[in-house]
């Protein structure tokens, strides 16, 4: 059984801030869990837009506070988000990410499961690493 706190997570290296500042990210399950999916709670800032491209991997997101939107570049079609609002990005969708009026809180699930030291490339996408050493050396 795994146990973790969200208060024992912020500091340490699950604590994973945007470069850009964007955004935060507490990683809960990573693949070395040996989960099959990786767990992540995330909050967006407010008035913050982030490209993003998950290209090697499939996410789903469930927003429990906050308010913001997602912009499906395929489609141009922009979807509020809030409270209760899920999103799965179930065709690797290019799409922004922006934060409203007031930060969002996300629950996000990736499958396969992240090591924990991904980072965005130039393209908004993670790369696909395949080993956890591989993941302490990228870092």
């Amino acid at each position: 059984m795994i146990v973790k706190r969200l208060q024992d997570l912020i500091g340490t290296d699950a604590d994973v801030p945007a470069e850009n500042g964007n955004w935060v990210s507490r990683r809960f399950l990573l693949r070395k869990d040996g989960m099959g999916f990786s767990f992540h709670d995330t909050t967006i800032k407010a008035g913050t837009e982030t490209y993003i491209h998950y290209a090697n991997h499939l996410e789903a997101v469930y927003c429990v506070a906050g308010n913001g939107e997602i912009e499906d570049l395929e489609t141009g079609k922009i979807h509020k988000i809030s409270d209760g609002t899920m999103y799965a990005l179930n065709g690797h969708e290019r799409h922004l990410l922006r934060g409203g009026s007031e930060d969002m809180r996300m629950i996000c699930v990736f499958n396969p499961p992240l090591t924990g030291r991904e980072v965005h490339d130039e393209n908004g996408v993670y790369p696909l690493i395949e080993d956890d050493d591989e993941a302490t050396s990228a870092a």
